[in-house]
């Protein structure tokens, strides 16, 4: 292994070039353009044997992924907030044609207002689209995380995209240093090409075809059932990986948790300020401990479950919004939906909208006013100007 010094866009780039993929399309958007910005000097340099289509759009983007992934390349792409709405059209459709693009997304807050700074909002949109989704909090995890994508995706037992998300500006410009092969073989014998059902003129099949109602419902329960199968393929790629790169990744993290009574409970790359913010809580009597949701999609239900049997009261923090429901945090309502009948008290905020730091001082500060509630069923908006907290 060596060690180098790569923000999250470069970490993404890199961990393409070390996976060997066969063409890429994606059209600029702050805080993504240097991944791509990235794969095209290693194309350039001759590092990487790959195709790099300039499209007008995401929306061409995405549909060019479609394409090529549907001929059986191996394929990528990246974009952020407006770019992934956009998209959106054709999540379901990779998905639903069982294609296992992989995609980066550096997350930031989607307009009006016009924003181009890190929340999850963008995100969160696309929960539903059948994309497998892992949320990264340092560099190290981009890379691994890409690799850990390609492996699980083009399973075939799986045969699903996925997303790699991780914040935009706060991880995605931030230098960080990491641990990646000297030589990329390595990671190229962790993902061999799998023969998968592929458009080719000398064996004809149809993708996409219309479909009735007899058949929809069944081919929309095959994609529950290959989320299902994600879970344990993901499980083996995490032992596989920790065999020739020396890391693997649960999906969800625990800090602290053993003798904790509250815990907080967040996803991406203010997970430090919360470890931060849980040291600081125990200093003044608190016997706070932290989780972070990695996986997002197949949402993680059994292990959070299991990860917080003895804590009485969980922070939830959202970036993000689900408007129009008093526990509006997306990943809230997950863990509410995941602990029902448990008996734990989960207080849900929503902070750092548009950028907005969420300090270690902030998080002592959710802690602290999470614990004197009981019951809530409201969200409560963390650091709104006139909005007490």
């Amino acid at each position: 292994m060596k060690r180098v010094l790569l923000n999250s866009n470069f970490a993404a780039a890199y961990a393409v070039r070390d996976v060997d993929v066969d063409v890429i399309a994606a059209y600029p958007i702050t805080p993504q353009t240097s991944v791509v910005e990235k794969l095209s000097e290693l194309i350039a340099a001759g590092e990487l044997d790959a195709e790099m289509i300039h499209v007008e759009s995401e929306h061409s983007a995405l549909s060019a992924m479609v394409g090529a992934s549907a001929v059986g390349a191996r394929v990528f792409t990246a974009t952020s907030s407006q770019g992934l709405e956009f998209m959106h059209e054709i999540l379901p459709i990779t998905s639903g044609l069982r294609l296992p693009v992989v995609m980066a997304v550096a997350t930031r807050a989607v307009s009006a207002p016009i924003n181009i700074w890190c929340d999850y909002s963008d995100l969160m949109n696309v929960r539903d689209a059948s994309w497998i989704t892992t949320i990264a909090s340092t560099a190290q995890e981009v890379y691994d995380s890409i690799i850990e994508a390609y492996m699980v995706s083009e399973d075939p037992r799986v045969l699903l995209p996925s997303i790699v998300a991780y914040d935009g500006f706060w991880m995605s410009h931030t230098y960080e240093p990491l641990l990646i092969p000297e030589d990329p073989q390595q990671v190229r014998e962790l993902v061999p090409r799998r023969p998968r059902p592929k458009l080719d003129p000398e064996r004809p099949i149809t993708l996409g075809t219309l479909v009735g109602p007899d058949w929809y419902f069944e081919l929309k329960y095959q994609q529950v059932e290959a989320m299902k199968a994600a879970r344990e393929v993901m499980k083996e790629a995490g032992e596989s990986m920790r065999k020739v790169l020396g890391r693997s990744y649960e999906p969800v993290e625990s800090y602290r948790l053993e003798d904790a009574d509250v815990a907080v409970v967040t996803y991406g790359g203010i997970f430090g300020n919360v470890m931060g913010a849980v040291e600081e809580a125990r200093r003044r009597g608190i016997r706070a401990g932290a989780l972070r949701l990695r996986l997002w999609r197949p949402f993680p239900a059994e292990e959070l479950r299991e990860a917080v049997k003895g804590v009485s009261k969980l922070v939830v923090i959202d970036r993000a919004v689900s408007y129009g429901t008093p526990i509006s945090g997306p990943a809230a309502l997950e863990v509410m939906a995941a602990l029902y009948g448990s008996g734990i008290d989960v207080i849900s905020f929503v902070a750092g909208l548009g950028g907005r730091a969420v300090t270690e001082g902030d998080v002592v500060g959710m802690i602290e006013r999470g614990i004197k509630l009981r019951g809530l069923r409201e969200t409560i908006y963390w650091g709104v100007r006139g909005v007490e907290a």
